[in-house]
């Protein structure tokens, strides 16, 4: 981790009495539960944070043909300039044992100077199933996706931990299911790490009583700026900044999700200068993926407009 000098210390401090308040010296990460095993940092340079490309942002032309998952790498590079990159397992769902293919795309992502940072896995079942058998099948199918990461030169997978029962039941079942996960990935240096997804993890509070109750250092949370709906028929709704501030102290990586942007160059519906207020306030500074999401603008056009946001608020901390 990257601790700031004492002069950048005290000017985040004086910063934190003005508009943007900002965050708190990275040092204080170190001491912060979940924070104990990997944040990686790429860069050694002195910047706020790290930005990385979630390739659900090009999920429409991808499926549509238009682009290449192998050229995902290029593409963040060349198009928006972005040198980490967090695949989604959907766009090389038969390829997780290819050991062929993943050199490929390992050495597509070395040829632009791209850093692979996660797996994104879904579609392998759920870590709080119910019965202890149907946990243990899904995290031997979670296994492969963990062997890909490390090939890869990824520092995490975020999974999913979608359960049912009662809140206590399904938080039982998850911080099992997710136990048996990080005992297999801790041995390969991996961080398995759950992001709010619908259901119960879009409860902050219960997603970080569900990573304590793991108790260990590789497990933590992707917290998603956007996906706090707990349950879409009943219009039932988290707090965002509030299960954001919940999540952060277990952060291995955090997703700048965006739908929409004024005529300012702002998210429409997300305070990002709040957002990232919370963020760096918890002591992080690793990768913070773009997860473009809109209809409107196109996929392109929403990734540099988030990007620009991101860039000009890391620009602003900088300065201060």
């Amino acid at each position: 981790m990257t601790h700031s000098s004492d002069a950048q210390k005290q000017s985040r401090r004086d910063f934190l009495s003005q508009s943007l308040a900002w965050g708190a010296a990275a040092g204080a990460a170190c001491l912060m539960p979940g924070r104990l095993f990997a944040q990686p940092q790429p860069i050694a340079a002195a910047e706020p944070f790290q930005i990385s490309l979630a390739q659900w942002s090009l999920h429409r032309s991808l499926f549509d043909g238009k682009i290449a998952h192998l050229d995902f790498a290029k593409i963040a590079k060349n198009e928006f300039g972005i040198e980490g990159i967090e695949y989604v397992n959907q766009f090389f769902k038969d390829k997780a044992t290819d050991e062929a293919y993943l050199a490929d795309m390992k050495q597509r992502a070395e040829d632009h100077g791209v850093t692979s940072v996660l797996i994104m896995v879904d579609g392998e079942g759920n870590l709080g199933e119910a019965s202890k058998e149907g946990r243990q099948k899904t995290v031997d199918n979670h296994k492969k996706w963990v062997d890909a990461a490390k090939f890869l030169g990824c520092h995490s997978v975020r999974v999913n931990a979608g359960s049912s029962g009662t809140y206590e039941e399904q938080q039982e079942r998850a911080a099992d299911g997710l136990r048996m996960l990080s005992e297999y990935a801790k041995p390969l240096g991996l961080n398995v790490i759950v992001e709010n997804h619908g259901g119960l993890s879009s409860n902050g509070k219960w997603l970080a009583g569900t990573i304590a109750k793991v108790g260990m250092d590789n497990c933590g949370t992707l917290p998603d700026f956007g996906n706090f709906t707990i349950n879409r028929g009943k219009n039932e709704v988290y707090d965002k900044y509030q299960g954001v501030t919940e999540l952060m102290p277990y952060a291995k990586a955090v997703s700048a999700k965006s739908h929409a942007f004024d005529e300012n160059g702002n998210e429409a519906n997300i305070d990002y200068t709040r957002m990232m207020k919370i963020v760096l306030d918890a002591g992080y500074s690793g990768w913070v993926g773009i997860e473009w999401e809109g209809g409107k603008p196109d996929e392109f056009t929403g990734i540099r407009l988030t990007k620009d946001l991101l860039v000009k608020i890391r620009e602003q901390v900088k300065a201060a």
